[in-house]
């Protein structure tokens, strides 16, 4: 279908979007953020906007927020009920948002105030909003917390943010966005940031208060699996243009357009193996062990000290015991909090530890005994390549500095392109900064850096957890292609149960800083005893019944 085809189903359209564009100027023309979009949102209905980063997603949010900057250039019409949004002084526009129109962003640390009480701001917007004196606004944020889930919602008001989870905070965002009883509701991918259990617990939620209020919702996410469990209808968005519309079993059953099947076909599915080496990893040789590995947060204090006091300290992990062998790919899963990325750290040396590390011959009784060859031969790619790439330094001088730190005086120009072919980037992108990269590319540039010194294990650490379906599909091919060639071992951390399923050997689940379960991929899920296995598998959306009628 066209981006025109997706007209209004019935009289009640609470939120109306007809033949909309959207171009920002620039110093060298008008750059197209979205072209001709028409769409519709009746009265309790979902519909689910699709697309990668990029696409003009969150540019059609921010056109409805009428959150535009002055370089702007818009044609079209948005309605929201009968008020022409696009017509609407600024004025009554601030008295629409949070009224009329609620919003729940990606990250909530990023959408309240860390110097305020999440009570104070919840009740801003009722006092600010629907005329309440404090007191009543105090009891009804109460309310409000406690029906969005807040075990304890008196003590939730005098938190401040950073006393919260992330589950927690968007809970009270939610609550925020409800409060006012909006016609109209946007959620701008509100789970990207939440393990799976919270993700699932999240989605519950807004489901349950969606039927209640009956709010028309604009669903954005490039998560198809979470779009399917939610929305009643689909739009896809490439480039700017809705280029597919329809009911969401409809489309993701029989996605029509190339984009739309292109994104389907990037969806992890555990049932399409990508595993670089088949053959059973207990044949192979065993390369390193973990003995009882403890990891402590915070450190006793100097009174502590003299009186011999253990003092506060958070366990991260407790007694781990981890074996990988030679090319094997050992995925660890469990929900934010669970000690996965402790672990990591404490496998490269930047988190302190008890316990021992046998790897071949070697044992590492802590981080200060590990020498520049367990440093070598054991590396780590983050989360976030912004902020493990050094924005001041070329691509070059990022890839040249582990080649000098283990071994090579002056690194030549061949050797970098050589990096650089091998994640199968051109070599001209080594005079580039990483503000000039995509965010794929970016990680591209730190698994390269990682790979520079030819370790024989890389620790990857939910390193396609920001990334689009397709550009974690192509980073996930490219690390496959790189096990391949060089037999490297990977332990590979995070909370895609359906990623790791199709990249994995063994899995090791871990909670609260322990391991409770390790089990074969191919076990999985009737193989699952432990009880938080089986949550995790529970809570992990699925494109499964589309997936059926597809080869």
């Amino acid at each position: 279908m066209s981006s025109g085809d997706m007209r209004p189903i019935d009289s009640h359209s609470v939120l109306r979007i007809d033949g909309y564009s959207l171009d920002y100027a620039t110093p060298t023309g008008f750059f197209p953020a979205l072209d001709d979009v028409s769409l519709t949102i009746a009265r309790g209905e979902v519909v689910g906007l699709v697309g990668e980063s990029g696409s003009g997603k969150s540019s059609l949010a921010w056109a409805i927020l009428r959150h535009l900057p002055e370089t702007a250039r818009e044609s079209g019409a948005i309605h929201l009920g009968n008020v022409d949004l696009l017509g609407t002084s600024e004025r009554d526009i601030d008295a629409i948002r949070g009224r009329r129109i609620g919003i729940v962003f990606q990250d909530p640390s990023t959408s309240l105030n860390p110097t305020l009480t999440l009570g104070s701001q919840l009740v801003e917007v009722l006092l600010r909003h629907r005329g309440m004196t404090q007191r009543q606004a105090r009891e009804e944020s109460e309310l409000l917390l406690a029906r969005v889930g807040i075990a304890r919602p008196k003590a939730m008001m005098n938190r401040y943010p950073h006393e919260a989870s992330g589950g927690e905070k968007q809970r009270v965002v939610i609550a925020q966005a409800f409060a006012c009883q909006p016609e109209c509701m946007i959620l701008d991918e509100p789970t990207t940031a939440l393990d799976v259990i919270t993700a699932r617990q999240i989605l519950e939620l807004f489901e349950t208060l969606q039927e209640e209020t009956n709010v028309a919702t604009l669903y954005i996410s490039h998560d198809l699996a979470i779009v399917a469990s939610v929305a009643d209808r689909v739009a896809v968005i490439h480039r700017g243009r809705i280029v597919e519309t329809g009911g969401a079993s409809d489309v993701f059953a029989a996605p029509r357009d190339p984009y739309t099947q292109m994104l389907f076909d990037a969806v992890p599915r555990p049932d399409r193996r990508l595993v670089a080496i088949d053959a059973a990893v207990d044949t192979k040789a065993l390369i390193l062990e973990t003995e009882h590995l403890t990891v402590h947060h915070g450190r006793r204090s100097f009174v502590e000290s003299l009186l011999r006091r253990s003092g506060e300290r958070v366990v991260g992990n407790r007694d781990v015991n981890v074996t990988l062998h030679a090319g094997e790919t050992l995925g660890i899963v469990g929900e934010s909090g669970s000690g996965k990325s402790t672990l990591a750290k404490a496998l490269t040396g930047l988190n302190a530890f008890e316990g021992r590390i046998h790897f071949g011959e070697r044992t590492i009784g802590g981080a200060a005994t590990m020498d520049a060859a367990y440093r070598r031969d054991v590396q780590i790619v983050f989360q976030n390549p912004d902020s493990s790439l050094n924005p001041r330094h070329r691509v070059r001088e990022i890839l040249s500095r582990p080649l000098v730190l283990f071994g090579e005086r002056s690194p030549s120009r061949g050797a970098i392109e050589v990096l650089l072919d091998e994640v199968r980037l051109p070599a001209g992108y080594a005079e580039r900064y990483p503000h000039q990269l995509s965010g794929g590319e970016k990680q591209r540039v730190a698994i390269a850096r990682a790979f520079a010194s030819r370790p024989r294990i890389v620790i990857c650490d939910e390193i396609t957890s920001s990334l689009d379906v397709s550009v974690q599909a192509s980073i996930v091919a490219l690390l496959v292609e790189l096990q391949r060639a060089r037999g490297t071992s990977y332990v590979f951390i995070t909370h895609d149960l359906n990623l790791v399923r199709q990249i994995a050997h063994r899995i090791l689940v871990m909670l609260r800083g322990e391991v409770v379960e390790t089990l074969d991929v191919d076990a999985l899920p009737d193989g699952a005893s432990h009880w938080y296995t089986q949550s995790l598998l529970a809570a992990v959306p699925t494109l499964r019944p589309m997936l059926t009628a597809r080869p």
